[in-house]
């Protein structure tokens, strides 16, 4: 596969599983509300992978090595990677109770970011545990500290609702 589209379908679906999940499980914990967690998702979808997919563009211009076409490659790959990944995610919340929408979505993200850390891992000759866990580990700390920013939020600013 080329490398425009290695570097744009990575980008997209490790940023679409992080990004959404940390927005799922914070706006979960704040507002209990499957509408607000839906809602979420489908602008992660949205404007999350166009944002992604400008910066993309705009990192591959300034490193001034890429051709327009490789660069339109990334940028294409990743927009596609994240709309396409980050609406993965409704499925669980529009067929389930949101609690178990939630631990599935957690689930279905940690298993994908897992086999993109195994194929990076195996493709560098790197110790395949040494890059999950390290991927893994740093997923872990942005569901729990959005789930923690959430209850604050919720805390906080709930009388305000």
């Amino acid at each position: 596969m080329k490398i425009s589209y290695v570097k744009g379908i990575s980008f997209g679906l490790t940023s679409g599983i992080i990004t959404t999940l940390g927005m799922m499980v914070g706006l979960h914990a704040g507002t209990h509300s499957k509408l607000a967690v839906l809602g979420g998702v489908l602008t992660i979808a949205i404007a999350d992978a166009f944002s992604d997919a400008l910066g993309i563009h705009i990192s591959e211009e300034s490193e001034n090595q890429h051709t327009a076409k490789e660069i339109w490659e990334s940028t294409l790959a990743t927009f596609a990677a994240k709309f396409v990944f980050a609406l993965t995610f409704v499925i669980p919340i529009l067929l389930l109770e949101l609690n178990q929408a939630i631990w599935v979505s957690i689930i279905w993200g940690m298993l994908v970011l897992g086999c993109i850390s195994c194929w990076m891992a195996r493709d560098q000759k790197a110790p395949i545990w040494h890059v999950v866990g390290e991927h893994w580990g740093i997923a872990v700390v942005v569901i729990v500290i959005t789930h923690y920013v959430g209850e604050w939020i919720s805390m906080t600013f709930g009388g305000f609702a």
